[in-house]
């Protein structure tokens, strides 16, 4: 796998300190809950093999996936804690989750009997969760599929239903109608399971945005992701914890020059000077999740204060104005995502600017750009890394 060099201009700091932070608000919403955190996308692009390690020391043993690939790549870091695979399997990758002793979210009735046959070699019941679609309109059963399915055979082993899950649709959406009413068919189905006498150990619904703003959705687990990672997409007027940001992403400026009125900065130019313009070269484009729409709209911060993005963002350079920022010089450091000073850009801010959700922002920056880990409890506390 690719390695990017630590001698690398362009890079994102990770402060596992704020990381706990959020962990501890996490707790504060759902007290009697246990702990899923969602590590898929590679822990939302900040790294799943560090944060999971990190989340172990915070005690946290419960890891969330969406693929078997992610879930081996896991174990194979040394994570032994229960890895959830919550995204599409098919039945040919379910010798390697047995090998991996990764959980299945079972989500078709056929899947049943199919995985059963797998998880016959395990030396005791092998545990999977159910997910039950109540509005997501994505993977799921149906509730009356639930009831049909819970009668069978295969959960009296080789198989052990440890968990019964659904998902979300609308939950950070102003208008609580929608996820109410997933909530509400939800708790039906609970309500059947319990008059069935089944005891079903892991009960989860709540996501970040359940988890903030949905009590009714917390059950036996809870399942963090983006609030981990110090985001969150609810609606301002909503009352949310002081979430930590925990990644900073910052590059070094390459090369200064000046352009005359009527001069054009990079592809097609899409920037024409309409005065004499002091121009910072940046080594870092969309090749590395510096999103081209961020062309002649974006902001990156230097000397402590915000510019202006001018021109195309390139596959490798992006360029700014700093005519406004006396003395900048080439090596300085310039913020993409972070603090710098009293100035702040956050992810948010980026998908503001391209009209999407931090959740793509982050999972966004490329593999080679370096992620560096500042240590839990560090002298750098739980503000992200600035100049």
């Amino acid at each position: 796998m690719y390695q990017p060099s630590e001698s690398s201009p362009t890079s994102a700091s990770v402060d596992l300190t704020a990381l706990a932070q959020n962990v501890a608000h996490v707790r504060r919403l759902a007290p009697r809950a246990d702990v899923l955190a969602v590590v898929k996308a590679n822990a939302y692009g900040h790294g799943a093999i560090e944060i999971s390690h990190a989340l172990q020391k915070l005690a946290v043993r419960r890891f969330g996936v969406a693929t078997v690939d992610e879930g081996i790549a896991l174990r194979q870091a040394g994570i032994q804690d229960t890895i959830l695979v919550m995204g599409a399997t098919v039945p040919a990758q379910f010798t390697e989750l047995v090998a991996h002793r990764l959980t299945p979210v079972l989500y078709r009735t056929d899947l049943i009997p199919t995985f059963a046959a797998h998880a016959r070699t395990a030396p005791t019941p092998y545990p999977v969760h159910i997910k039950v679609e109540t509005g997501m309109g994505r993977l799921g059963v149906s509730p009356h599929e639930l009831l049909e399915l819970l009668s069978r055979s295969e959960l009296r082993g080789p198989l052990r239903l440890e968990g019964l899950m659904t998902h979300l649709a609308d939950a950070d959406n102003r208008d609580a109608g929608q996820t109410e009413e997933q909530l509400a068919r939800f708790q039906q189905v609970l309500n059947q399971v319990q008059i069935r006498g089944l005891a079903i150990p892991l009960i989860h619904v709540a996501n970040s945005a359940g988890i903030i703003k949905y009590p009714t959705s917390l059950h036996s687990l809870v399942r963090p992701g983006i609030m981990l990672y110090g985001y969150h997409t609810l609606s301002k007027d909503t009352q949310t914890p002081e979430l930590q940001p925990i990644l900073t992403w910052k590059t070094t400026i390459a090369h200064v020059h000046t352009i005359s009125p009527g001069g054009s900065v990079s592809y097609n130019r899409t920037f024409i000077a309409s005065r004499q313009t002091r121009v910072a070269v940046l080594p870092v484009g969309y090749a590395d999740g510096y999103n081209r729409l961020l062309s002649n709209r974006g902001q990156v911060l230097i000397g402590g204060r915000r510019v202006p993005v001018i021109g195309r963002v390139c596959m490798d350079m992006t360029m700014v104005d700093i005519t406004d920022v006396p003395g900048v010089q080439v090596g300085e450091e310039a913020i993409l995502i972070g603090q710098q000073s009293s100035e702040r850009i956050t992810a948010s801010d980026l998908a503001a600017w391209q009209q999407t959700i931090p959740y793509e922002i982050l999972c966004a920056i490329g593999s080679r750009v370096p992620r560096r880990y500042l240590p839990l409890d560090s002298p750098a506390g739980a503000a992200s890394q600035s100049s």
